[in-house]
């Protein structure tokens, strides 16, 4: 009978961690490349004014706020909340707009705060390497390798301080 117990109570712990697994996997955003992508400790409209906060004090003004769940509501359609924040530093990227015109379809760079379906909330970001790598090679603007870590460094410091 006691083994027929153990092997009772094992089977219930396995079922148990695997639903425990797939439930961390569900809460873990999907990796995508290029994009990076960290948990929120606050609502999402806290974290977006913390973004913005901390986006201005940085130098960086911000353009817009593009409200997805708001216009998929204006359609009668219902979705979590997701914002994107495009905002921008004109002294930097004025001057690459001047010799790369095109460079301006794939800027100013923006950030999404987003709410799973679970209700977590979470701050998305393309990584500087990314961007260069896609946006500046693709209209021939060259890439300043210390320019690109200055940001990142300094991206993930802003993203920090909005989502802890």
């Amino acid at each position: 009978m006691t083994d027929l117990r153990t092997i009772t109570l094992v089977a219930a712990l396995l079922v148990v961690g695997a639903r425990l697994a797939v439930a961390a996997d569900e809460a873990t955003p999907r990796p995508v490349d290029g994009l990076i992508t960290k948990p929120s400790t606050h609502p999402v409209d806290v974290t977006l004014d913390r973004l913005e906060a901390s986006l201005k004090a940085h130098g960086f003004i911000i353009f817009t706020r593009l409200d997805h769940a708001a216009a998929a509501a204006s359609v009668g359609l219902k979705m979590p909340r997701e914002t994107v924040l495009v905002f921008g530093n004109p002294r930097l990227g004025t001057p690459n707009f001047l010799k790369y015109p095109t460079l301006a379809i794939d800027l100013p760079i923006k950030a999404l705060v987003w709410e799973d379906a679970g209700g977590r909330v979470w701050l998305s970001y393309n990584s500087q390497k990314y961007l260069y790598d896609q946006a500046y090679s693709r209209h021939g603007a060259p890439i300043d390798s210390d320019m690109l870590n200055r940001v990142e460094g300094l991206f993930a410091a802003i993203t920090n301080e909005a989502a802890n």
